[in-house]
């Protein structure tokens, strides 16, 4: 039994982003180490030019993001920071619950293409996480 260890961004109960790890359990099916199938609902194909900055913000869903080309920056609320190249994932699941209200001063990441290169992404919406 292998496991794959993807980044996620999730939220606290006070609602505080902060960066964590889940562990995916692969199994051996004929040469090759894969996963149970997982439900999701939709993929979008995503580009941003260098210079690219979203401020402060959660994620709607949770969603699989797969970097295909690329730098991608996140910064939670404490400064800590991750970049992600091509062929890293993570999953970003820090949406809000139903009723809560978006604080810019607690809630969200940012956002930024680093580098000179255009990133190309694919945005999973996952069915639960």
């Amino acid at each position: 039994m292998e496991k794959l260890c993807i980044t996620t961004v999730e939220n606290c109960s006070n609602g505080r982003s902060f960066f964590s790890e889940q562990l995916c359990t692969l199994e051996e099916l004929n040469g090759m180490w894969i996963s149970e199938r997982q439900q999701a609902l939709n993929f979008r194909h995503r580009t941003s030019q260098p210079g690219y900055f979203s401020p402060w913000h959660v994620a709607g869903d949770p969603t699989l993001i797969i970097i295909r080309q690329g730098i991608l920056r996140l910064t939670v609320r404490d400064g800590e920071y991750r970049d992600f190249t091509i062929g890293d994932q993570f999953i970003a699941r820090d949406y809000l619950e139903q009723g809560t209200f978006f604080d810019e001063s607690i809630h969200g990441h940012t956002a930024e293409v680093i580098g000179d290169a255009v990133l190309y992404a694919v945005h999973v919406k996952l069915d639960i996480c």
